[in-house]
């Protein structure tokens, strides 16, 4: 492995000085965006813990600040002195860490860079969350709050468990990191999470299921959809590091794809492809949760009382 020389300066630090330097001549300008983590990693050959790194160090100067939505831009030139901050809360704290996560994933989510990014003091964070698992669970039920389910539910059981699960998918894809913090085999307090699985039970409510059925059908459609969603971050980032949409990437790769399917044992795969294939996750989710709420219109329709080891 190379090892870095004597005196040379540290990735991390070459990289955020070309950022500073693009700020300091005019290139970049207060809220204009710079390069995201996964773009750093993808255009110095970096890890993404060192574009991480880098993004820290220019918060910590002040330099760019994590706008939600926007994700890392240029901060306005610093405040006169005597000029009152906002006054730190639960809800900043929380904003600024769903910013970064939705930015760099879960990864680039640390009470340091927090604090950095507000300005203040890392330990004045432990006056509202208690530590970083905290601050997690708390982010995932903060975007499920920004993401109300319907006050209007549509009539019939079906289409209320269709509605609550592409709520669900909707969130999944504007925070590509929750799902890897939702937990199906170990319950979470969080209380917008927990009325999604009120309004799952609610659904079936009257249809003469025993109470461990409508628990499965809660459960099962939530996992579902969950299953799913974990694939959204991993495929973000492999855009943000090659470069290539998905349809780009599939191109480049079909040469390879068809020799390995030429070489034998794949022929039903090479048949079944040979006049192209329309298929995406968006379309999986689809299909998916259509076939499952078919699966359970034949318990409803079929089979009132079923308990779910039958």
């Amino acid at each position: 492995m190379a090892q870095r020389g004597q005196g040379q300066e540290p990735p991390y630090r070459r990289i955020a000085a070309e950022i500073r330097r693009r700020i300091d001549l005019g290139e970049l300008r207060p809220g204009d965006r710079v390069p995201s983590a996964r773009q750093l990693t993808r255009e110095h050959g970096v890890a993404i813990a060192t574009a991480t790194r880098v993004l820290a160090l220019l918060r910590t100067e002040g330099l760019v600040l994590t706008r939600p939505g926007a994700g890392t831009v240029v901060a306005e030139p610093r405040r006169e002195p005597g000029r009152a901050e906002p006054e730190l809360s639960r809800d900043r704290v929380l904003r600024t860490a769903v910013a970064l996560a939705d930015e760099g994933g879960l990864a680039a989510v640390s009470m340091r860079q927090i604090a950095g990014e507000l300005g203040v003091a890392t330990m004045s964070l432990y006056r509202h969350v208690r530590g970083r698992d905290e601050l997690i669970l708390a982010m995932a039920d903060a975007v499920l709050a920004d993401a109300p389910l319907p006050a209007a539910e549509p009539a019939g059981w079906r289409a209320r468990l269709d509605v609550l699960a592409r709520a669900q998918w909707a969130v999944y894809r504007r925070h590509p990191w929750v799902p890897h913090v939702i937990s199906i085999a170990r319950p979470q307090p969080l209380p917008h999470g927990m009325a999604h699985t009120d309004r799952a039970l609610r659904a079936t409510a009257g249809l003469g299921l025993e109470p461990q059925v409508r628990w499965h059908v809660a459960v099962t459609l939530m996992a579902y959809v969950k299953g799913i969603a974990t694939n959204l971050e991993m495929g973000a980032q492999a855009v943000q590091d090659t470069g290539l949409s998905h349809e780009q990437w599939v191109d480049r790769q079909q040469a390879t794809f068809q020799q390995l399917m030429a070489g034998g044992g794949l022929a039903t795969m090479d048949a079944l492809t040979a006049g192209g294939v329309d298929l995406d996750l968006e379309s999986v989710f689809d299909f998916g949760l259509r076939r499952l709420l078919d699966g359970f219109a034949a318990l409803v329709e079929g089979r009132p009382g079923v308990s779910p080891g039958r």
